[in-house]
C-alpha cells in the first residue's frame, strides 16, 4: 500500500520560514501527482499547491504565490513546500496528497482528485 508522510511543521515566527516534507512510499514519483492542502481550524480545506509528475507543472493559491515554492525530488520520492514570509493566517494542519498521472498532465488543487493522503502536519505562525 502507498502512503504519505508529511513533516516538517512546527511553530514558527510570523515572518519565519519552514520547510515540509512529503515521504511517499510504495510507489514511484514517477507518474505521482503531489498537491499540498490546508486546513485552518473552522475552515474548509484548501488547495495551496500542486506539483505535476516529474515536476512538468505547478501551481499555488493565490494567498501562498510568491512565497511558497513546491519542489521535488523524485529520486526520493519527496516533495517539499517551502513556506517564506509566513502569517498567522497560515496557521493550519498542512497536508500532502497524491494521484496518479500516467500522462504528466497539469496539476490541479481540487482535493476530489487525490486518492492517497497524509496525517497531516500543524503549522503555527505566531509570535
Amino acid at each position: 500500500q502507498s502512503q504519505l508522510v508529511e513533516s516538517g511543521g512546527g511553530l514558527v515566527l510570523p515572518g519565519g520560514s519552514l520547510r515540509l516534507s512529503c515521504a511517499a512510499s510504495g510507489v514511484t514519483s514517477d507518474f505521482l501527482t503531489i498537491g499540498w492542502f490546508r486546513q485552518a481550524p473552522g475552515k474548509e480545506r484548501e488547495g495551496i499547491s500542486c506539483v505535476g509528475a516529474r515536476g512538468g507543472s505547478t501551481l499555488y493559491a493565490d494567498s501562498v504565490k510568491g512565497r511558497f515554492t513546491i519542489s521535488r525530488d523524485n529520486a526520493k520520492n519527496t516533495v517539499y513546500l517551502q513556506m517564506s514570509s509566513l502569517k498567522p493566517e497560515d496557521t493550519a494542519v498542512y497536508y500532502c496528497a497524491a494521484y496518479l498521472d500516467i500522462f504528466r498532465q497539469m496539476c490541479n488543487l481540487s482535493p476530489l482528485k487525490y486518492k492517497i493522503w497524509g496525517q497531516g502536519t500543524q503549522v503555527t505562525v505566531s509570535s
